[in-house]
């Protein structure tokens, strides 16, 4: 989920938690419970840092290890025992329970956009992304949003909280429907699917479409139901060659093949370097595929320079790989 909807989410949950007879009896911890919900309802997310550092960083740990069962635990201890600090009267438990409710709220919501995390880390490394609910859908900020006003005009966070998190249950299974009839529609279509990577965008009727086959990759479109093929790749391995295998060993080339599920390669061999691009099929946009990782290699197969990320245009790329020139 995207910034805004995790803190309208926090606030959420501080609302439900006055149906904690010590929450509600307690203004206190009612107080240190909604700062905590709300910090921990974001607190995986700090991970963002790691952009500061490089692209490779941030795609290789983002919704990472911060995202994982011991980082939940973490994550509650460190924030409740924040607040407890300021807050010291109150009861711990209650504090620390809410706190790790948010936190946890945080990370399962996640894995249920295209982007994913590794929530089961480290006792599984895998991507975990089921990709039937927006990074950023407007329904549920909208509902959260609703309900902190009803809040604020005097209705009883209890119930309203509870309604708007059942409605939101609801909202889920309905997308979760709604993506495995789409993912029916395409293993009737082709005879030999070994996998249908859907990501959902913000407008509910429209998907974007990665389906793997046996020997084809597939980009398509879903609007109202109607399934449009974008573009067709043929599915060919990664070559073992010493080309490819100095590319392998580029951080950002790294960074890229342990976060993207589908994707295709370039070479492009000039008279003083090789460019080998990695692109991303999940995230076709007005014909392009933003996401890539591309290196350079010189005739001794020494990497020039690479870059991993999102690039809208062929010559915000290249401005990307300048060193090379």
């Amino acid at each position: 989920m995207d910034t805004a909807t995790h803190i309208t989410m926090g606030v959420a949950v501080g609302g439900l938690a006055t149906i904690d007879p010590a929450v509600q009896q307690d203004p206190a911890l009612f107080q240190a419970v909604l700062i905590g919900a709300i910090v921990g309802s974001h607190a995986p997310d700090f991970d963002t840092l790691f952009k500061l550092k490089d692209n490779a960083t941030y795609i290789r740990h983002h919704r990472g290890t911060s995202h994982s069962p011991i980082a939940v635990l973490l994550w509650s201890f460190l924030v409740s025992g924040a607040i407890y600090l300021f807050y010291h009267d109150v009861s711990y438990l209650h504090l620390w329970l809410w706190v790790l409710f948010a936190v946890f709220l945080h990370v399962f919501v996640d894995i249920f956009n295209a982007y994913g995390t590794q929530a089961l880390k480290p006792f599984v490394n895998n991507w975990i992304a089921f990709g039937f609910i927006s990074t950023f859908d407007p329904l549920i900020f909208i509902l959260y949003v609703a309900g902190i006003l009803a809040w604020l005009l005097g209705a009883d966070p209890r119930y309203t909280f509870g309604i708007v998190f059942f409605i939101v249950f609801l909202y889920y299974i309905k997308r979760y429907l709604d993506k495995r009839e789409i993912v029916k529609l395409m293993t009737e279509h082709f005879d030999d699917v070994e996998k249908v990577i859907t990501q959902p965008t913000i407008r509910h009727n429209i998907w974007r479409l990665a389906i793997i086959t046996k020997h084809h990759l597939y980009v398509a479109r879903s609007e109202n139901g109607h399934i449009e093929i974008k573009d067709e790749f043929e599915r060919k391995p990664l070559p073992d060659t010493t080309e490819m295998n100095a590319a392998l060993q580029d951080a950002n080339v790294k960074a890229f093949i342990s976060f993207s599920p589908v994707y295709r390669y370039e070479i492009d061999r000039y008279d003083d370097y090789t460019e080998i691009r990695f692109i991303d099929l999940r995230y076709r946009a007005k014909d392009r595929y933003p996401f890539v990782a591309v290196v350079t290699l010189d005739k001794f197969y020494n990497i020039i320079t690479s870059y991993t990320g999102w690039v809208y245009s062929e010559d915000k790329l290249q401005k990307k790989l300048e060193p090379l020139t």
